[in-house]
C-alpha cells in the first residue's frame, strides 16, 4: 500500500503556515488603521450654563451727526437767565390818584438783545441830591410774585404808593431821585424824581411796593 502520509503532513503545514501568514497581515492592516491621525475638530463656545452654542455678531456701524454743542450753550445764554441791572432801565410813570393816595408805576424796560427774567419786588429808595436816603424803604404790599418774561424792549412794571402827605399830615421832603433795584440784583438805577414831596417821616408815612408784573402800568 503506498505510503501517502508524508505529502498530505507537507500540505497541511503549507495551508498553515498560508493562513498565519494571512492573519499577520491582517492584523497589521487594523493596528495601521487605528493609528492613524483623526481630524480634529473645531472648539464649540458655549453660553454660561446654557450649553448652547454662542455666536458674535458684529455690530452694524452707527454714524451719528456732529452735534452743535457751542451753538445751543451760546442760545442758552442769550435767552435764559434773570434780567441783571445793566440790562435795563427804569423810569417812573405819570402819578395815578384816587382815595386820597398817590400811585405811581415803576416801569424796567429790557434794553439787551437778550430775553430775559424778572421776579418778585423791586427795591426803592428815594435819596437827596447827595444820594442820602430819605425815609425808610417801601413796604412790600400783599401780591402773588410771578415770572416776568421779557424779550429786547419789553417791559415789567409795578407799583409804589403812599398817602398823600397834604392828607396825611406826614413829615416831609423832596426827593431828588428814586434808586430802583430789580429783584436780585445789588446795583440800582438812579430815576430823577419830579413828582413833589414824599412822606419820610411821622404818622402814615409809610409807601409800598408791589410785585412785578407784565407791562408798563394800570
Amino acid at each position: 500500500m503506498p505510503n501517502t502520509s508524508q505529502p498530505v503532513h507537507r500540505t497541511a503545514l503549507v495551508a498553515s503556515a498560508v493562513a498565519l501568514l494571512g492573519l499577520l497581515s491582517a492584523c497589521g492592516s487594523e493596528s495601521s488603521t487605528s493609528s492613524a491621525p483623526q481630524p480634529t475638530k473645531a472648539p464649540r463656545s458655549t453660553g454660561p450654563d446654557t450649553g448652547t452654542v454662542t455666536r458674535t455678531a458684529t455690530a452694524p456701524a452707527v454714524t451719528t451727526a456732529p452735534s452743535d454743542t457751542a451753538g445751543s450753550a451760546s442760545a442758552s445764554a442769550r435767552t435764559d437767565g434773570r434780567c441783571h441791572t445793566s440790562e435795563l432801565r427804569a423810569a417812573v410813570g405819570r402819578v395815578d390818584p384816587g382815595a386820597g393816595q398817590r400811585n405811581f408805576p415803576v416801569v424796567l424796560t429790557n434794553t439787551s438783545d437778550r430775553t430775559c427774567t424778572l421776579y418778585g419786588y423791586p427795591g426803592a429808595a428815594f435819596v437827596d441830591a447827595s444820594g442820602s436816603q430819605l425815609g425808610p424803604d417801601p413796604e412790600r404790599a400783599p401780591s402773588s410774585p410771578r415770572t416776568v418774561t421779557l424779550t429786547a424792549g419789553e417791559s415789567a412794571w409795578a407799583g409804589l404808593s403812599f398817602s398823600s402827605p397834604q392828607i396825611s399830615g406826614a413829615r416831609t421832603a423832596t426827593p431828588a431821585a428814586l434808586l430802583v433795584t430789580p429783584p436780585d440784583e445789588h446795583d440800582p438805577l438812579k430815576v430823577k424824581w419830579t413828582a413833589g414831596e414824599v412822606p419820610v417821616g411821622g404818622h402814615e408815612s409809610s409807601v409800598s411796593v408791589t410785585a412785578l408784573e407784565p407791562g408798563t402800568g394800570p
